[in-house]
């Protein structure tokens, strides 16, 4: 029996396949879908397999005719990096089950009802790796008492970019701007000034690093920032993010458990990027932590290197963790999901030289580290 860890793995034999090709060509009405429709249509096979491609399509992959890709699976056909992961191909490896593509289809044939799914997708395009985010529609029909799906592909991959940059600009400054409207509401009752005028500088402070970064990520010129590296206070640090989570909506009848390093040192890095790294570290582990919970957060300092560790109780299932750092590839819904763990792992080894990583399990909850060098 061939191994699957989703869809069925089973494919229709040659003789099978050339007689569904030709029962598709034949029929009036599919193969005038494939001639009007300009978007990306494939019609498959029950087992999942293209019998046929319109022009839009063969475009997109780079071929003359839908002959290159007959009897493929989707996945294979649009060079999947894991297509090939699987004894039996698309649908059977273990990133098939959280495959927006796979889901569809699988989802469609089965209910015998229209599904549509994003799909987060790696290809690889002339030797390198590179994400793609399609909207997929799989529509079953039936043809002589054989059943067929319609697949409909449509390449977002620029509008889920662009989405996703403006997510991640109103996110970030909506979160600095709520502790600083949280910070100058204490201010005012209380009259310690002294402490939350600081609070009231870094949080400015870093506004306007944010605003700089920003400006560049829209543009799609992140490679022109230049990381401004200087020594900072590593029990500084952990007192700024204690601050800024203070008055922050998500840390609402949660209890944030912050360890202050024994002996004070300081790191060379990038402040900005550090605590904006650190942040969503915190954020991600409150939005995952239920009301009454805590989240614990301390440092690691080892040797010529330093972690900053975030821990809350919930477990990330295997199939998402394998993708979490995955560019477009969310569990939430909507369009410009899919950047905030991209974003961290981006900046932490693309611009500090550092690594963001995680661990995950029911005895030991899930920790998320960001190490620097020191």
């Amino acid at each position: 029996m061939i191994e699957t860890y989703f869809a069925e793995a089973k494919r229709n034999d040659e003789l099978t396949l050339q007689k569904r090709i030709r029962q598709v060509n034949d029929d009036p009405v599919v193969s005038g879908l494939l001639h009007v429709v300009s978007g990306l249509l494939a019609i498959l096979d029950d087992k999942r397999q293209i019998i046929s491609l319109n022009d839009s399509f063969c475009a997109m992959l780079g071929i003359q005719s839908p002959v290159e890709t007959l009897g493929l699976r989707p996945g294979e056909a649009l060079h999947c990096i894991h297509a090939h992961e699987g004894p039996a191909g698309c649908g059977t490896t273990k990133f098939c089950s959280t495959c927006g593509a796979a889901i569809a289809i699988v989802a469609s044939l089965t209910s015998n009802e229209t599904v549509e799914r994003l799909c987060a997708m790696a290809v690889d395009k002339n030797g390198h790796t590179t994400d793609i985010a399609l909207k997929v529609r799989s529509q079953p029909i039936e043809i002589d008492g054989n059943r067929f799906v319609l697949l409909f592909l449509q390449d977002i991959t620029v509008e889920q970019h662009r989405a996703a940059l403006e997510r991640t600009f109103f996110h970030d400054i909506s979160n600095m701007l709520t502790g600083l409207l949280g910070a100058s509401e204490l201010l005012y009752y209380e009259n310690s000034q002294s402490n939350l005028a600081k609070i009231i500088r870094n949080l400015s402070v870093r506004m306007t690093k944010e605003l700089t970064i920003q400006k560049l990520l829209i543009n799609s010129d992140l490679s022109a920032y230049k990381p401004k590296c200087e020594p900072v206070d590593a029990y500084e640090s952990l007192k700024e993010l204690q601050d800024f989570f203070a008055c922050h909506p998500l840390a609402e009848s949660r209890k944030l458990d912050i360890a202050q390093p024994l002996h004070s040192f300081s790191i060379t890095t990038d402040r900005s990027l550090l605590l904006r790294i650190v942040s969503n570290m915190i954020s991600n582990a409150l939005e995952a932590t239920s009301k009454n919970g805590k989240i614990k957060i301390w440092l690691k300092k080892e040797t010529n290197r330093v972690s900053y560790c975030v821990w809350n109780q919930a477990v990330i299932p295997q199939d998402i963790g394998r993708r979490i750092f995955q560019r477009n590839f969310s569990t939430k819904d909507g369009a410009g999901r899919g950047v905030g763990t991209y974003s961290m792992k981006l900046f932490a080894e693309e611009y500090l030289g550092g690594k963001v990583d995680f661990s995950t399990s029911k005895e030991q909850g899930t920790i998320f580290r960001l190490t620097l060098p020191c």
